[in-house]
């Protein structure tokens, strides 16, 4: 059984001490949130490290592969490169690989992609009357992954009572411990 002994030492605190813990909270979220803001600007991309969720990409990638993006805007996308791309009216990104590019006299590039576990090309997946995605769609592209990292993401969006659970521990560790 859950021991509830952690009441006890938050109530033994004084006012300075749990000031200092919440402080310390604070802290550790801010930083947090500072890496994110300064990989941002470092890698170009809106979303520098994100969570594949499906096994579309397969063998590729795997569902729960952390994968590291860059977006810098003078470099061209190639066929065969792995973006990360948002299709207008949908929340959460794509990854896939290009397929086809398609450029114009002005330099103008559109392209298409496809999953490499997919037996057809994305079409299907782009909003209505859509058939090419362009530069603004792309939210980064893979320049490296870790594997099975993010399954812990897919286990918080799964089952939200475990990422519950898990920010409530973490909370609690950083408000109880003392060092």
């Amino acid at each position: 059984m859950l021991s509830l002994d952690f009441l006890d030492d938050v109530r033994r605190m004084n006012k300075r001490q749990l000031y200092y813990q919440v402080l310390n909270f604070g802290m550790i979220v801010s930083s947090a949130l500072m890496i994110w803001k300064g990989l941002m600007v470092v890698t170009g991309s809106e979303s520098p490290i994100v969570v594949v969720l499906s096994g579309s990409m397969e063998p590729a990638f795997h569902r729960g592969d952390l994968l590291f993006l860059t977006n810098r805007i003078e470099d061209p996308i190639r066929v065969g490169e792995i973006v990360v791309f948002k299709i207008e009216g949908r929340e959460i990104p794509i990854v896939h690989r290009v397929l086809k590019i398609h450029e114009r006299q002005d330099g103008h590039v559109k392209f298409l992609t496809k999953g490499d576990n997919n037996a057809v090309d994305d079409r299907g997946l782009y909003k209505q009357g859509q058939l090419w995605l362009e530069k603004k769609d792309v939210v980064g592209r893979a320049r490296g992954f870790v594997p099975y990292i993010g399954i812990v993401t897919i286990l918080m969006n799964d089952y939200p009572k475990f990422k519950y659970a898990v920010l409530f521990l973490l909370g609690l560790f950083v408000l109880v411990h003392r060092e």
